[in-house]
């Protein structure tokens, strides 16, 4: 063991050991810091000093009066709100219903313990759970502008197949979760497959794939509120239309529509979950 050393007044010293292990740890945070702020600044650089057009943002006066333009606001376009606000909530609804749909076979693909097939439909499961999370929605609308055409519909199916990566996910992991003994006593008493999920799995899963789906719908108003920017209607077509027609009170009208849209759904969301847990 190291000796302490002592002061001549008598206090003690820490051991020479403990002082290297001290500075050890102070120079390797300072080398991985100094590590993050060189990466940070090579990323500032290269995605935003090099890659911005300065030229064009025309000084300090020239930002301010860009953004003035959307600070007035067009009430005339009030009306012609109403439609697509409806459409926009509808668009989320009904997309969260059909994703929740289409969750349920790939959830019961996707979990280990219900699987009917472990070496073939269970990564085919877990495949369309990760597909469908990595697409984007704006990717998934022009595919499917692409295939149906323009207006809500496309929307609608685009924010399904982007719900059901998440849902499917969540209730994998829950399904993966429940206490096995219900399930076996179905199965001991000849239960079907079916008989064992009705009665076995969704008991014990129910409160948390409600709560999942509400959290998702409310994550969808916003993902309907851009659809319309690929032809996939609501209030994203409205905004890309005043955009255009470059009517910059029109776009502020369309933004806040959006907001308050936004905001109503967070309210009631806020009270189905209470009302589930």
């Amino acid at each position: 063991m190291a000796t302490v050393q002592s002061h001549s007044n008598g206090l003690p010293l820490k051991t020479d050991i403990q002082i290297g292990l001290r500075r050890k740890r102070q120079m390797r945070m300072a080398l991985i810091w100094g590590g993050f702020l060189l990466f940070a600044a090579w990323c500032l650089n290269g995605t935003i000093i090099e890659d911005t057009d300065w030229s064009r943002i025309g000084g300090r006066n020239g930002v301010f009066a860009s953004l003035g333009r959307y600070l007035t606001i067009d009430w005339n376009l009030l009306p012609e709100l109403i439609v697509p606000t409806i459409e926009t909530f509808m668009m989320a609804s009904v997309g969260t219903v059909l994703g929740c749909f289409f969750s349920l076979p790939v959830a019961w693909l996707g979990a280990a313990n219900v699987t009917p097939n472990k070496i073939i439909l269970y990564p085919l499961g877990r495949f369309m759970m990760v597909i469908s999370r990595s697409v984007h929605e704006i990717v998934w609308a022009l595919i499917f502008v692409s295939a149906v055409g323009l207006g809500a519909l496309p929307g609608v199916l685009a924010i399904a197949m982007r719900s059901v990566g998440f849902i499917s996910k969540i209730t994998a992991e829950a399904i993966e979760n429940i206490d096995a003994k219900p399930v076996e006593a179905i199965r001991a008493t000849g239960g079907n497959e079916f008989q064992v999920l009705y009665y076995g799995i969704l008991p014990q899963i129910y409160p948390v794939v409600l709560a999942t789906v509400i959290f998702e719908w409310d994550i969808n108003i916003r993902r309907s509120a851009v659809m319309g920017l690929v032809g996939a209607g609501g209030l994203g077509l409205l905004f890309f239309r005043q955009m255009n027609s470059f009517n910059y009170g029109g776009v502020s009208m369309v933004i806040l529509a959006i907001l308050l849209l936004i905001m109503l759904g967070e309210i009631i969301s806020h009270y189905l979950r209470k009302a589930v847990t």
